[in-house]
């Protein structure tokens, strides 16, 4: 069949959409009829002078939308469409998009959030039963104040767990639960006093704990990290005595920090009589190598406040995190943060002491290990087969993400919005970095704990498909 669309290189629309455009509108007003072959690849790029990826990337957006149908060893046909045009997509198609019209937010079909956790495989009735037994009528004291520190029968549930499952040195005592991360690291800020402005932070690294030493008034010193962790060198220049850092899977950027150099940041706090904060948020889930135990179960001279929270490995909007304080720092504590009041419902604490003691707690553990290790591959090996030399894959030893090097002249925020438009949701690191900067090649972050393995193929060759014009050759 002969095909003569106008195609304009002036226009702001790329060529494959140009040419994508003409078919759909041919084939939906009947000019193109059903079951008709079109040009091949090849044959069609020779005869309107483009590349074949610009025909490739038109017929596989018309592949995607079930206007074409591709028939092995014969080429590709227009599909017999019964009853009313296809419309625009909407969230109830979830195989297909549209790209000649922007996605609204909530049409986005699969979410790369870092931060969500695999719903389907709660123990929602164990969780129940827990739940049910903390709000019996011989639980009647969780109804008062309870202790500020936290539940004492949680807190030693804890205390046992990352002893063993950790390497964290520690009594009940010296645990403090508070209501998610922030507020932890808002009371420890506390502690630390005006006498300790000065607050050293890798860079990039968390925001939202950015955010809280923002607004509580430290003078936040950014530490590039290097390819195993936050350098050592720029630390010592730095002139700070509390550095916060997150070594067992750097936020954003994955990597996790080796033994070597966890001795050396414990040797710089011994001799600078410095503080280390740990946050080890998502330390359960680890793909390759053998553990490393936690700064602090290393650490022989009290340097070291280890963060930790039940929001990757149980579920955030529980909102119960902890820091284990060093005895040093216990009295402080006493003195002056005892008269707060307890931030995180008794109920909820006596559910997760309760679901802890039961053995259900670590038995929860392994079970999402291995379901996050199977999603975490499938993620690894679909990026591998479809993007292939575009993207380069960091961070992937551990946790709920990994970080992706685009191959592209785009930045970050660009190729987030690319693929909001055809209903993916990706994530740009620039909010983590305190001195902005466009970052070449730019790193954009995939979280896969809240998707299915099959949303995570999907999502992927969805993702490959919306930034395939803008990849760079080398």
């Amino acid at each position: 069949m002969d095909v003569t669309p106008e195609l304009n290189e002036q226009s702001k629309d790329p060529l494959y959409l140009q040419l994508y455009s003409y078919f759909k509108e041919e084939i939906k007003n009947g000019r193109i009829s059903s079951l008709t072959r079109l040009p091949s690849i090849r044959q069609l790029a020779n005869h309107l002078n483009l590349s074949k990826t610009t025909v490739q990337i038109a017929y596989q957006q018309l592949l995607a939308e079930g206007y074409i149908e591709s028939k092995e060893r014969s080429g590709y046909y227009v599909m017999k469409i019964v009853g009313e045009s296809f419309g625009d997509v909407t969230s109830d198609s979830p195989d297909t998009y549209s790209l000649d019209k922007p996605k609204a937010h909530n049409n986005i079909l699969y979410d790369f959030y870092m931060s969500r956790i695999d719903l389907d495989h709660f123990p929602y009735s164990k969780w129940r039963a827990c739940s049910n037994q903390s709000i019996n009528s011989d639980q009647r004291e969780l109804l008062s104040y309870g202790d500020p520190q936290g539940e004492m029968g949680l807190r030693l549930a804890i205390c046992n767990y990352l002893r063993h499952a950790r390497g964290v040195n520690c009594s009940p005592e010296q645990i403090v639960i508070g209501a998610g991360t922030q507020t932890v690291i808002t009371l420890l800020c506390q502690l630390v006093g005006l006498d300790r402005k000065k607050i050293a932070m890798e860079e990039p690294g968390y925001h939202g704990v950015r955010q809280v030493l923002d607004q509580l008034g430290f003078n936040i010193k950014p530490i590039p990290v290097q390819e195993d962790g936050i350098s050592m060198a720029e630390l010592e220049k730095s002139s700070a005595h509390v550095v916060y850092v997150t070594p067992s899977h750097q936020y954003p950027l994955g990597m996790v920090m080796p033994i070597a150099k966890r001795m050396k940041i414990l040797e710089w706090a011994k001799e600078n009589n410095s503080l280390i904060i740990e946050d080890d948020y998502d330390g359960e889930f680890r793909y390759q190598g053998r553990p490393i135990p936690s700064l602090q179960g290393l650490d022989t001279h009290g340097n070291v406040v280890y963060v930790g929270t039940f929001s990757k490995s149980l579920m955030p909007a529980i909102r119960v995190s902890y820091m284990v304080l060093p005895k040093r720092l216990l009295n402080a504590y006493r003195n002056n943060l005892f008269q707060y009041d307890q931030t995180v419902s008794r109920l909820h604490q006596k559910s997760i002491q309760i679901f802890m003691e039961s053995g259900e707690w670590e038995r929860h553990i392994r079970r999402m290990r291995n379901i996050y290790q199977k999603k975490h591959d499938v993620l690894l090996q679909t990026i591998k087969n479809v993007m292939k030399e575009n993207v380069k894959i960091t961070g992937q030893d551990a946790g709920l993400h990994i970080i992706i090097k685009v191959n592209t002249s785009k930045n970050a925020d660009d190729l987030v919005k690319i693929a909001e438009d055809v209903g993916v949701k990706v994530y740009s690191t620039t909010n983590n970095w305190i001195n902005k900067q466009n970052v070449i090649p730019p790193l954009i972050l995939l979280g896969f704990g809240g998707l299915s393995v099959q949303e995570i193929e999907k999502g992927i060759k969805r993702l490959h498909m919306a930034w395939l014009p803008f990849y760079s050759v080398d």
